[in-house]
């Protein structure tokens, strides 16, 4: 017997709070994996990086944000949602690429 896993509702046409969760739930699964793989890239950049004072690189981290949210403004996210998110992630991001780089050198 095999399960049917059925698409969540889009959000505009949710008339209830079990599907607005159905769709959170779903795309939360798959934040988290896009975030793992996101994740697997700062272990390459722990492994490539020669010195550990060049993880942190404040340009880059400008770079990433304004792409972000440039990105946001196409798709219609708001930059009160995305711009806190993402420095927050690349925060968390580059404390664990030190992590890694401590762990392996």
């Amino acid at each position: 017997m095999s399960s049917v896993t059925t698409a969540p509702t889009p959000p505009e046409d949710c008339t209830t709070m079990t599907q607005v969760r159905e769709g959170v739930d779903a795309l939360d699964r798959e934040l988290v994996s896009l975030i793992a793989k996101r994740a697997r890239y700062m272990e390459a950049a722990a492994r490539i990086k020669p010195s550990r004072d060049v993880v942190r690189d404040e340009w880059r981290i400008e770079d990433v944000v304004s792409k972000v949210k440039t990105e946001a403004a196409r798709v219609g996210l708001s930059l009160d949602i995305a711009e806190p998110v993402w420095r927050e992630l690349v925060e968390r991001s580059i404390a664990y690429e030190l992590e890694i780089w401590d762990r392996t050198r």
